[in-house]
């Protein structure tokens, strides 16, 4: 039940900080956060395709352990991208406003990834290990 809640929740934000799409008060320097996110998240999916990861907080029943690339310094890099592209997309808009759905999105991104995790333990014997080496989301930091 939870799950699918918090996927509506992650795209109603999404939405949230991407309307209105407009130029009229455009700012360059979202382009200095939206730039390396794409270039971030190209670089996660050379390491793992889509088809392994999911949407949803859940483990898809052929998945594999992914720890190389991207996964080596973060244990969610797509989730990292995803945030580093819509708070270019909040600054952007050049108004503050759009920072409150974009903090909230932080929020949902991580619950999705404690009820992820726990999936992944229980799958992946070697994860509990691989999270005590890397970090979710920022190196060595958290």
């Amino acid at each position: 039940m939870i799950q699918p809640l918090l996927v509506a929740m992650q795209f109603a934000l999404i939405g949230a900080i991407a309307w209105p799409w407009s130029g009229s008060q455009a700012n360059p320097w979202a382009l200095v956060l939206i730039a390396p996110a794409g270039l971030f998240a190209l670089w996660t999916l050379a390491h793992n395709r889509p088809g392994n990861f999911n949407v949803r907080p859940a483990v898809k029943a052929r998945a594999q352990l992914i720890t190389s690339g991207p996964y080596r310094w973060v244990r969610n890099p797509m989730y990292v991208s995803l945030l580093l592209l819509m708070l270019g997309v909040a600054v952007f808009h050049g108004r503050p406003v759009y920072l409150l759905p974009w903090g909230g999105l932080a929020l949902v991104l991580a619950i999705k990834v404690r009820l992820e995790e726990a999936f992944l333990v229980e799958r992946f014997p070697e994860y509990a290990d691989y999270m005590a080496r890397v970090k979710r989301f920022l190196p060595g930091i958290y």
